[in-house]
């Protein structure tokens, strides 16, 4: 087992691997910028170094200033958390050079599964069903238009090197196809330094599901169930939960299969996700493979019950999976949703500044993987994710229920947040009943608005913020007695009278 690993990423997932290496003995060296550097993670680590500035250009993906952090700390290995460098199959070769370990697959790996056309390809050799379209590998705007006629609008543009919806153009008519071509290519060179993209017959009514897949250096290839992570804005997941309502038990051992398969076709070893859509026929197609630890991977924690950090960890340092297939038992219904710093009823627009009062909530069956606290900045430099609430229930309708006192527990001051949103999402008896396809909040949720108005909101939490304020003052009546004086009671604040006196 590792001594000392570097974690090169921030925030929540930060905090999480923090804690899985403490859980397995190992000390841990934070990396953080200066906009981060009173951030609660910084201080959980037994070692912290500055990253100069605050862009994430110049912090977490600097590669030479993560690496001179490795060297002056002396570890071992390198986890690299999910965005920024984690599926960067350069950092990950770098890391061997800089004799350290990369905590995730191997870089051919990540390299080749990252290239949806080459992936494409492996799932067809496997045996495993794609989405009918084809690659516009070396061709040009007017010969790729040519080649999908035969392909029944609407289409779905994506950058081969793609993720996150960035390079995705949806197009419903040939008309529109020449423009949408144009700028899923400008996107996808801007965001990938690669302009190679896929078409592809674009289905509406469709479910994204995902399988989580665990691979050890020893040859052995096992999945921890599906996901379902069809509540999207902007191809950005917002709800995930497991098991998914969508798929029978048949289409379930399918799909898993077809997962294992593929990952073992490649080699893979460590924590992946294979991704795929299915449709209103219960037919399942690849989508891609996503090389890292997902967002979403604590539902698979509460249902599976493995830690996959931890795991992540065991397998980069040589240990064999020690568990067979038949042995991984799922137990109950987990959901996620993800707590944003952003105004649902102004565009989403990200709100930062001060959390002036940050409470998560807590109780049986519920789970929050974060990375702020009272005092936190949330700063306009990086994702405005503020955390994961997780609850886990015997079935599906309790682990919403749960969702639902923890989001109403939770308390946010400071910054708008999404939370409404998401109440509102679980409060419709469509998503109840399992209807969520990835149209879901177009189709539900257009024009949403909160059920507070803006200044009510405003004033609501000010008397809220004053009441806990009050907390740690002293009672200006000197009769008071010391027990009273501790109390959290906002009459001590009163400063012009009172009705009853020495109370």
């Amino acid at each position: 087992m590792f001594k000392k690993i570097l974690i090169a990423n921030r925030g929540e997932i930060a905090r999480r691997v923090i804690l899985a290496c403490r859980e397995l003995g190992v000390s841990t060296v934070a990396v953080y910028s200066e906009p981060d550097a009173a951030m609660p993670w910084v201080r959980l680590a037994d070692e912290a170094y500055l990253l100069k500035g605050a862009s994430a250009a110049e912090t977490y993906l600097n590669q030479e200033a993560i690496f001179r952090a490795a060297r002056t700390a002396g570890a071992e290995a390198v986890h690299p958390g999910y965005g920024f460098l984690s599926e960067n199959p350069t950092f990950a070769a770098a890391c061997a050079e800089h004799h350290l370990t990369f905590i995730g697959p191997k870089p051919r790996v990540i390299q080749f599964m990252g290239s949806k056309a080459q992936a494409r390809e492996l799932a067809v050799s496997c045996g495993v069903p794609v989405v009918p379209g084809l690659d516009g590998a070396g061709m040009s705007d007017v010969q790729l238009a040519e080649a999908i006629e035969a392909i029944a609008y609407p289409l779905l543009i994506k950058a081969s090197a793609g993720g996150g919806g960035k390079g995705m153009r949806v197009v419903h008519s040939a008309a529109e196809f020449k423009d949408a071509v144009k700028l899923a290519r400008g996107e996808a060179l801007s965001s990938f330094v690669n302009d190679h993209i896929l078409v592809e017959r674009y289905l509406t009514e469709i479910h994204h599901v995902e399988i989580q897949i665990l691979g050890d250096q020893h040859g052995r290839v096992l999945h921890l169930f599906e996901r379902d992570c069809s509540i999207q804005r902007r191809h950005q997941k917002i709800i995930e939960e497991s098991p998914s309502p969508a798929i029978s038990d048949d289409l379930r051992v399918r799909m898993a299969e077809a997962a294992v398969t593929l990952a073992t076709a490649v080699g893979y070893e460590n924590a992946g996700t294979v991704e795929f859509i299915v449709d209103e026929s219960g037919s399942f197609y690849f989508l891609e493979m996503n090389t890292r630890l997902q967002v979403e991977h604590p539902v698979t924690e509460m249902i599976a019950g493995l830690d996959l950090a931890a795991w992540q960890i065991r397998i980069a340092a040589g240990e064999a999976l020690p568990f067979m297939q038949d042995e991984i038992q799922r137990r109950g219904h987990a959901l996620e949703c993800r707590v944003y710093a952003e105004d649902p009823a102004q565009g989403f627009l990200p709100s930062t500044g001060v959390l002036t009062t940050y409470r998560p909530p807590s109780g049986p069956g519920v789970r929050v993987d974060d990375g702020v606290e009272s005092g936190s900045e949330v700063t306009p430099y990086y994702d405005p994710m503020l955390a994961k609430v997780i609850s886990w229930g015997q079935d599906r309708l309790e682990a919403v229920r749960k969702m639902e006192r923890a989001l109403r527990d939770m308390v946010v001051l400071g910054v708008t947040t999404n939370i409404p949103y998401l109440l509102s999402i679980l409060g419709q008896e469509a998503f109840r009943s399992g209807n969520t396809t990835t149209n879901y909040l177009e189709q539900h949720m257009a024009g949403w608005m909160p059920g507070v108005s803006a200044d009510e909101d405003v004033l609501l939490a000010a008397a809220i913020f004053e009441v806990l304020q009050s907390g740690g003052r002293r009672a200006r009546n000197q009769d008071i007695s010391e027990e009273v004086e501790a109390r959290a009671d906002p009459w001590n604040d009163l400063t012009s009278w009172r009705n009853v006196q020495g109370v």
